[in-house]
């Protein structure tokens, strides 16, 4: 994961010797900002944190966790690359991004809810009509808040959140970056492709799913991860946190990780539902750790036999 280097031209980012970028290139230099190697060419102390003092970035994203686990990522990357810069996220409220945001310790603001996947404006006449009257509304929050805490860069990572953020950083001449995580754009990300600045994308087929002009901005660098995943732990001590003592003894032993979605993806749980005790019987050297989504959770607890090697979570 890399941020451009038009966040400033004195910021002192330099590139990783370990990212090795894709066969896609962008026609500006970029360089990584995730791994920041500190014994190169640095200025005096007292200079460097004159210069990184008023570095400032808004994230924004929104719905689901695969939208705000990359924004937490790259915020989480960004403080620990220096601890001075201010980072905020932008959001709606009463929403995932408004509890997990806070929880992880960043600056949260709110703007008034354009719509959600729940609502779909485009098939509801009253909430068609109601819709652009809320996308003005959170644009014009969106634009008080860039306006009051001045930020250098703006970073979107999707959701429908991003979307009234992004365009008021764009009619305020913001650099605009959004990351995408999927091979096929979501429909926020591929209309702000045509305004960003730079866009990241996980997987070269998502350039192809991107607008052609689009292309030539991306750089293909994967999808970001959360510090807390990254820190090292043996498969032994894994298996022990989940399924107790005695898993963790087990010779060969085989974790499968089923993710049902935050919101709880019914296909995938119910094709597990359908099968899982065969397999756990067929194989006794597997485990299950099952994240069902907050959505199906109740329902699943409900119908899934208590075994020693399954994990069940929302």
């Amino acid at each position: 994961m890399a941020i451009s280097s038009f966040l400033s031209p004195k910021l002192p980012f330099y590139p990783s010797t370990k990212l090795v970028p894709s066969r896609l290139t962008l026609s500006s230099p970029s360089v990584c900002c995730l791994s920041v190697d500190r014994r190169i060419n640095h200025p005096s102390s007292a200079a460097r944190n004159d210069e990184l003092s008023s570095l400032r970035v808004v994230i924004t994203a929104g719905g689901t966790a695969g939208h705000i686990s990359s924004a937490l990522a790259i915020g989480d990357e960004l403080k620990s690359a220096d601890p001075l810069t201010r980072i905020l996220f932008i959001g709606f409220p009463n929403s995932m991004e408004s509890t997990t945001v806070p929880s992880a310790g960043f600056d949260f603001s709110a703007i008034s809810t354009v719509g959600s996947s729940s609502s779909r404006p485009f098939l509801y006449f009253t909430s068609f009509l109601r819709f652009p009257l809320r996308l003005v509304q959170s644009t014009f929050e969106s634009y008080k808040i860039l306006r009051d805490f001045k930020p250098q860069i703006v970073v979107g990572t999707g959701g429908h959140a991003s979307f009234p953020v992004c365009f008021a950083a764009v009619i305020m001449g913001l650099k605009l970056v959004i990351q995408e995580q999927d091979s096929i754009p979501g429909t926020t990300n591929w209309i702000l492709s045509f305004f960003a600045d730079t866009i990241f994308a996980p997987f070269n087929c998502t350039v192809t799913n991107l607008p052609k002009r689009a292309a030539a901005k991306c750089v293909v660098y994967g999808n970001p991860i959360r510090q807390a995943l990254r820190r090292y732990s043996s498969k032994g001590a894994a298996r022990v946190s989940f399924f107790g003592q005695w898993a963790g003894a087990v010779s060969d032993a085989k974790v499968v990780l089923v993710l049902g979605g935050s919101l709880g993806a019914n296909a995938i749980n119910i094709a597990l539902l359908n099968c899982y005790l065969q397999i756990l019987s067929d194989h006794e050297n597997w485990f299950f750790v099952w994240q069902t989504g907050v959505g199906a959770f109740d329902e699943m607890d409900s119908l899934v036999r208590s075994h020693p090697r399954l994990f069940l979570s929302p």
